[in-house]
């Protein structure tokens, strides 16, 4: 079975393909990226890695093509991102591709104040009415952001924030990582929303 992952020289997809080559042969695996040369060493170990930008849909369809299951990791342009994973399900659909893991992020549901949310929220209703088989990743916060944000508090003595009195349980990257490596290879998680998060929740206070 062929495996996609978009945004394959960003950090979260990165460490998604290097975890997922560990179970599964490199040539079973497709990379997709704006910058094919950042994925030069992995294409060197026998991995398909193709040019895809989410900001030109025309390259998508051929990027996914011969995919049966796809890790689509979430665009990074807020504004443009829920047109941008629409036409990336749409040309995921038309390469032939069967199944779509979405990484999403916890609760997006209105009235979640969040920026990303809406973005989130749109992608999982287009998963939702494409047709194809779908899970979502719904991700916590990373904690991997709260180490510099703590860093900084140390320098200032001040850690600006705007979480009120809010909790998080907090994730690392790398287990979101694994955990969409995971579902990736794995069958059985088709309709499934899973809540990735720390152990704890904290507020601002506690760090």
């Amino acid at each position: 079975m062929k495996l996609i992952i978009t945004g394959a020289s960003g950090q979260l997809g990165r460490r998604a393909a290097e975890l997922v080559l560990g179970s599964t042969a490199a040539e079973d695996l497709i990379l997709t990226t704006r910058n094919p040369a950042a994925l030069a060493p992995l294409a060197e170990r026998g991995v398909t890695v193709r040019h895809a930008d989410f900001a030109d849909p025309r390259t998508l369809r051929a990027a996914f093509a011969g995919g049966e299951r796809l890790l689509l990791v979430s665009a990074t342009d807020l504004g443009q991102r829920t047109a941008q994973h629409r036409a990336a399900i749409d040309a995921a659909k038309a390469a032939g591709v069967r199944h779509i893991i979405y990484t999403s992020g916890l609760k997006p549901e209105p009235p979640n104040p969040a920026v990303v949310a809406p973005s989130h929220y749109a992608t999982e209703q287009s998963l939702a009415q494409s047709g194809l088989a779908w899970t979502i990743l719904r991700n916590s916060l990373y904690a991997d952001y709260q180490t510099s944000e703590a860093e900084r508090a140390l320098e200032t003595g001040v850690l600006v924030h705007n979480r009120g009195s809010g909790t998080a349980a907090y994730v690392a990257r790398e287990d979101c990582a694994a955990a969409a490596a995971a579902v990736l290879l794995q069958t059985g998680h088709e309709g499934a929303l899973y809540d990735i998060t720390g152990p704890e929740a904290f507020t601002a206070d506690d760090l």
